[in-house]
Protein backbone atom coordinates (compact mmCIF):
# COMPACT_ATOMS: atom_id res chain seq x y z
CA UNK A 1 0.00 0.00 0.00
CA UNK A 2 1.29 3.45 -0.95
CA UNK A 3 0.35 6.11 1.59
CA UNK A 4 -0.99 9.44 0.29
CA UNK A 5 1.31 12.44 0.13
CA UNK A 6 0.73 16.11 0.89
CA UNK A 7 2.38 18.86 -1.13
CA UNK A 8 4.36 21.41 0.87
CA UNK A 9 4.76 25.08 -0.03
CA UNK A 10 8.30 24.37 -1.33
CA UNK A 11 7.03 21.82 -3.87
CA UNK A 12 8.17 18.71 -1.99
CA UNK A 13 5.66 15.94 -1.28
CA UNK A 14 5.62 14.52 2.25
CA UNK A 15 3.93 11.23 3.19
CA UNK A 16 0.66 12.14 4.95
CA UNK A 17 1.33 9.69 7.79
CA UNK A 18 4.60 8.90 9.47
CA UNK A 19 6.02 7.10 12.48
CA UNK A 20 6.99 9.09 15.58
CA UNK A 21 9.91 8.05 17.80
CA UNK A 22 9.55 10.43 20.78
CA UNK A 23 10.37 8.67 24.09
CA UNK A 24 11.44 5.42 22.42
CA UNK A 25 14.79 4.57 24.07
CA UNK A 26 18.07 4.06 22.22
CA UNK A 27 18.57 0.60 23.77
CA UNK A 28 17.55 -1.29 20.65
CA UNK A 29 13.89 -0.34 21.10
CA UNK A 30 14.03 2.42 18.47
CA UNK A 31 15.72 0.12 15.94
CA UNK A 32 13.04 -2.51 16.54
CA UNK A 33 10.10 -0.09 16.37
CA UNK A 34 11.32 1.74 13.25
CA UNK A 35 12.09 -1.58 11.57
CA UNK A 36 8.53 -2.75 12.33
CA UNK A 37 7.10 0.53 11.02
CA UNK A 38 9.04 0.31 7.76
CA UNK A 39 8.00 -3.33 7.34
CA UNK A 40 4.36 -2.32 7.90
CA UNK A 41 4.54 0.25 5.11
CA UNK A 42 5.47 3.54 6.77
CA UNK A 43 7.76 5.67 4.63
CA UNK A 44 8.06 8.70 6.93
CA UNK A 45 10.08 8.59 10.16
CA UNK A 46 10.22 11.49 12.66
CA UNK A 47 13.09 11.83 15.13
CA UNK A 48 15.05 14.64 16.83
CA UNK A 49 18.44 15.38 18.34
CA UNK A 50 16.71 15.61 21.74
CA UNK A 51 15.20 12.12 21.37
CA UNK A 52 18.73 10.65 21.54
CA UNK A 53 17.77 7.93 19.06
CA UNK A 54 18.87 9.28 15.66
CA UNK A 55 21.57 6.58 15.32
CA UNK A 56 19.08 3.73 15.76
CA UNK A 57 16.65 5.37 13.33
CA UNK A 58 19.45 5.48 10.75
CA UNK A 59 20.43 1.88 11.43
CA UNK A 60 16.84 0.70 10.93
CA UNK A 61 16.55 2.62 7.64
CA UNK A 62 19.78 1.09 6.38
CA UNK A 63 18.84 -2.44 7.52
CA UNK A 64 15.41 -2.19 5.83
CA UNK A 65 16.94 -2.32 2.35
CA UNK A 66 14.35 0.25 1.20
CA UNK A 67 15.87 2.79 -1.22
CA UNK A 68 16.75 6.04 0.58
CA UNK A 69 14.65 8.17 -1.77
CA UNK A 70 11.54 6.24 -0.73
CA UNK A 71 11.80 7.18 2.96
CA UNK A 72 11.06 10.65 4.32
CA UNK A 73 13.26 11.38 7.34
CA UNK A 74 12.74 14.29 9.73
CA UNK A 75 14.96 15.46 12.58
CA UNK A 76 15.03 18.58 14.74
CA UNK A 77 17.55 21.05 16.15
CA UNK A 78 17.71 21.40 19.93
CA UNK A 79 17.89 24.76 21.76
CA UNK A 80 21.51 24.21 22.84
CA UNK A 81 22.57 24.57 19.20
CA UNK A 82 20.68 27.72 18.24
CA UNK A 83 22.62 30.45 16.49
CA UNK A 84 23.95 30.03 12.95
CA UNK A 85 27.38 28.47 13.61
CA UNK A 86 26.26 25.95 16.28
CA UNK A 87 23.24 24.98 14.18
CA UNK A 88 25.40 24.30 11.11
CA UNK A 89 27.53 21.90 13.17
CA UNK A 90 24.43 20.25 14.67
CA UNK A 91 22.95 19.57 11.22
CA UNK A 92 26.15 17.79 10.18
CA UNK A 93 26.12 15.85 13.46
CA UNK A 94 22.52 14.70 12.83
CA UNK A 95 23.43 13.53 9.33
CA UNK A 96 26.42 11.67 10.73
CA UNK A 97 24.40 9.95 13.47
CA UNK A 98 21.66 8.99 11.03
CA UNK A 99 24.21 7.84 8.46
CA UNK A 100 22.48 9.88 5.75
CA UNK A 101 23.63 12.26 3.02
CA UNK A 102 20.57 14.47 3.41
CA UNK A 103 17.46 14.97 5.54
CA UNK A 104 14.02 15.36 4.00
CA UNK A 105 12.90 17.77 6.72
CA UNK A 106 14.70 19.53 9.56
CA UNK A 107 12.89 21.62 12.16
CA UNK A 108 13.68 24.16 14.83
CA UNK A 109 12.41 22.06 17.74
CA UNK A 110 11.57 24.98 20.05
CA UNK A 111 10.92 28.66 19.21
CA UNK A 112 13.21 30.40 21.75
CA UNK A 113 16.61 32.07 21.82
CA UNK A 114 18.51 32.84 18.62
CA UNK A 115 15.79 31.54 16.35
CA UNK A 116 16.75 33.80 13.38
CA UNK A 117 20.38 32.62 13.51
CA UNK A 118 19.35 28.98 13.69
CA UNK A 119 16.93 29.48 10.81
CA UNK A 120 19.70 30.96 8.63
CA UNK A 121 21.68 27.75 9.20
CA UNK A 122 18.69 25.68 8.03
CA UNK A 123 18.33 27.87 4.93
CA UNK A 124 22.04 27.47 4.14
CA UNK A 125 21.85 23.70 4.61
CA UNK A 126 18.82 23.57 2.33
CA UNK A 127 20.69 25.51 -0.36
CA UNK A 128 23.67 23.16 0.06
CA UNK A 129 21.44 20.11 -0.51
CA UNK A 130 21.77 18.76 3.04
CA UNK A 131 18.07 19.32 3.80
CA UNK A 132 15.15 19.22 1.36
CA UNK A 133 12.49 21.02 3.43
CA UNK A 134 12.81 23.24 6.50
CA UNK A 135 10.27 24.05 9.18
CA UNK A 136 9.51 24.96 12.76
CA UNK A 137 7.88 23.31 15.74
CA UNK A 138 5.81 24.46 18.72
CA UNK A 139 5.18 27.89 17.22
CA UNK A 140 1.96 29.50 18.40
CA UNK A 141 0.47 32.41 16.45
CA UNK A 142 2.23 34.78 18.87
CA UNK A 143 5.63 33.14 18.41
CA UNK A 144 5.11 32.88 14.65
CA UNK A 145 4.42 36.61 14.38
CA UNK A 146 7.48 37.35 16.50
CA UNK A 147 10.01 35.37 14.45
CA UNK A 148 8.82 34.37 10.99
CA UNK A 149 8.56 37.91 9.55
CA UNK A 150 12.38 38.02 9.95
CA UNK A 151 12.88 34.83 7.93
CA UNK A 152 13.86 34.93 4.25
CA UNK A 153 12.19 31.54 3.66
CA UNK A 154 8.70 30.71 4.91
CA UNK A 155 8.69 27.41 6.86
CA UNK A 156 7.14 24.42 5.10
CA UNK A 157 5.58 23.04 8.29
CA UNK A 158 4.86 23.88 11.92
CA UNK A 159 4.88 20.75 14.08
CA UNK A 160 2.60 21.33 17.06
CA UNK A 161 0.42 19.52 19.58
CA UNK A 162 -2.77 18.59 17.72
CA UNK A 163 -5.66 16.24 18.43
CA UNK A 164 -9.49 16.48 18.47
CA UNK A 165 -9.41 18.20 21.88
CA UNK A 166 -6.89 20.79 20.62
CA UNK A 167 -7.53 21.65 16.98
CA UNK A 168 -5.31 24.76 16.74
CA UNK A 169 -7.96 26.88 14.97
CA UNK A 170 -6.20 30.31 15.19
CA UNK A 171 -2.88 28.78 14.09
CA UNK A 172 -4.51 26.98 11.16
CA UNK A 173 -6.02 30.25 9.93
CA UNK A 174 -2.63 31.98 10.17
CA UNK A 175 -0.65 29.21 8.46
CA UNK A 176 -3.19 28.81 5.65
CA UNK A 177 -2.20 32.28 4.41
CA UNK A 178 1.27 30.90 3.61
CA UNK A 179 0.27 27.32 2.64
CA UNK A 180 2.18 26.07 5.71
CA UNK A 181 1.18 22.57 6.79
CA UNK A 182 0.57 21.53 10.36
CA UNK A 183 2.25 18.36 11.58
CA UNK A 184 0.60 16.85 14.64
CA UNK A 185 2.65 15.65 17.54
CA UNK A 186 0.59 13.62 20.02
CA UNK A 187 -2.15 13.12 17.38
CA UNK A 188 -3.86 10.66 19.73
CA UNK A 189 -3.55 12.96 22.75
CA UNK A 190 -0.64 10.91 24.13
CA UNK A 191 -2.99 8.05 24.91
CA UNK A 192 -5.58 10.27 26.63
CA UNK A 193 -8.23 7.73 27.69
CA UNK A 194 -10.94 10.39 27.98
CA UNK A 195 -10.36 11.30 24.34
CA UNK A 196 -10.16 7.68 23.17
CA UNK A 197 -13.44 6.91 24.97
CA UNK A 198 -15.29 10.03 23.85
CA UNK A 199 -18.82 8.97 22.75
CA UNK A 200 -18.60 10.80 19.40
CA UNK A 201 -15.41 8.89 18.59
CA UNK A 202 -16.56 5.50 19.88
CA UNK A 203 -19.83 5.76 17.92
CA UNK A 204 -17.91 6.42 14.72
CA UNK A 205 -15.51 3.57 15.54
CA UNK A 206 -18.47 1.20 15.83
CA UNK A 207 -20.00 2.46 12.57
CA UNK A 208 -16.82 2.00 10.54
CA UNK A 209 -15.54 -1.08 12.38
CA UNK A 210 -12.40 0.81 13.37
CA UNK A 211 -10.74 1.55 16.69
CA UNK A 212 -10.99 5.05 18.25
CA UNK A 213 -7.39 5.83 17.33
CA UNK A 214 -8.10 5.16 13.67
CA UNK A 215 -11.12 7.50 13.76
CA UNK A 216 -8.98 10.26 15.30
CA UNK A 217 -6.17 9.82 12.78
CA UNK A 218 -8.64 9.75 9.89
CA UNK A 219 -10.24 13.00 11.11
CA UNK A 220 -6.85 14.69 11.28
CA UNK A 221 -5.85 13.36 7.86
CA UNK A 222 -9.04 14.74 6.31
CA UNK A 223 -8.20 18.14 7.79
CA UNK A 224 -4.94 18.04 5.83
CA UNK A 225 -2.81 17.61 8.94
CA UNK A 226 0.36 15.48 8.67
CA UNK A 227 0.23 12.83 11.40
CA UNK A 228 2.78 10.48 12.95
CA UNK A 229 1.39 8.33 15.73
CA UNK A 230 3.93 6.57 17.93
CA UNK A 231 3.73 3.03 19.23
CA UNK A 232 6.14 0.25 20.12
CA UNK A 233 3.46 -2.44 19.68
CA UNK A 234 3.54 -4.08 16.27
CA UNK A 235 -0.24 -4.56 16.04
CA UNK A 236 -0.84 -0.88 16.87
CA UNK A 237 1.90 0.24 14.48
CA UNK A 238 -0.01 -1.59 11.72
CA UNK A 239 -3.50 -0.48 12.76
CA UNK A 240 -2.49 3.21 12.90
CA UNK A 241 -1.67 2.95 9.19
CA UNK A 242 -5.03 1.40 8.29
CA UNK A 243 -6.96 4.66 7.90
CA UNK A 244 -7.18 5.01 4.13
CA UNK A 245 -9.98 2.54 3.42
CA UNK A 246 -12.84 4.68 4.78
CA UNK A 247 -13.88 8.34 4.86
CA UNK A 248 -15.75 10.42 7.42
CA UNK A 249 -18.69 12.36 6.01
CA UNK A 250 -18.88 16.16 6.19
CA UNK A 251 -21.43 15.86 9.00
CA UNK A 252 -19.14 13.50 10.92
CA UNK A 253 -16.20 15.86 10.44
CA UNK A 254 -18.44 18.59 11.85
CA UNK A 255 -19.25 16.48 14.92
CA UNK A 256 -15.55 15.79 15.48
CA UNK A 257 -14.85 19.54 15.21
CA UNK A 258 -17.17 20.17 18.18
CA UNK A 259 -14.72 18.27 20.44
CA UNK A 260 -12.21 21.15 20.30
CA UNK A 261 -11.39 22.55 23.75
CA UNK A 262 -9.04 25.21 22.37
CA UNK A 263 -6.00 24.29 24.46
CA UNK A 264 -3.57 21.41 24.96
CA UNK A 265 -1.22 20.08 27.60
CA UNK A 266 1.73 22.19 26.44
CA UNK A 267 1.62 26.00 26.21
CA UNK A 268 4.71 27.33 24.37
CA UNK A 269 3.69 30.90 25.30
CA UNK A 270 3.81 30.23 29.07
CA UNK A 271 6.53 32.00 31.06
CA UNK A 272 9.56 29.90 31.97
CA UNK A 273 9.14 27.30 29.22
CA UNK A 274 12.41 28.22 27.50
CA UNK A 275 14.48 27.87 30.70
CA UNK A 276 12.76 24.63 31.65
CA UNK A 277 13.37 23.06 28.26
CA UNK A 278 16.98 24.22 28.06
CA UNK A 279 17.76 22.63 31.42
CA UNK A 280 15.80 19.43 30.65
CA UNK A 281 18.82 17.59 29.25
CA UNK A 282 22.19 18.01 27.55
CA UNK A 283 22.32 16.87 23.93
CA UNK A 284 26.13 17.13 24.03
CA UNK A 285 26.64 14.99 27.13
CA UNK A 286 28.32 12.26 25.06
CA UNK A 287 30.34 14.53 22.73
Amino acid sequence: MTTPTIQLNDGNKIPAIGFGTFQIPNDGSTFKAVSAALAAGYRHIDTAVAYFNEAEVGQAIKASGIPRDQIWVTSKLWLQDYGQAPAEKAIDRSLQKLGLDYLDLYLLHQPYGDVPGAWRALEAAQQAGKIRSIGVSNMTPKLWQRFVPEFTTIPAVDQVEFNPYFQQQPLRRLLAQHQVRIEAWAPLGQGNQVLLNDPIITQLAAKYDKNPGQIILRFEHQLGVIIFPKSTHEARIKSNLAIFDFELTAAEMGRMATLDQGHGRHDPDAPGVQARLLSAFDVHADD
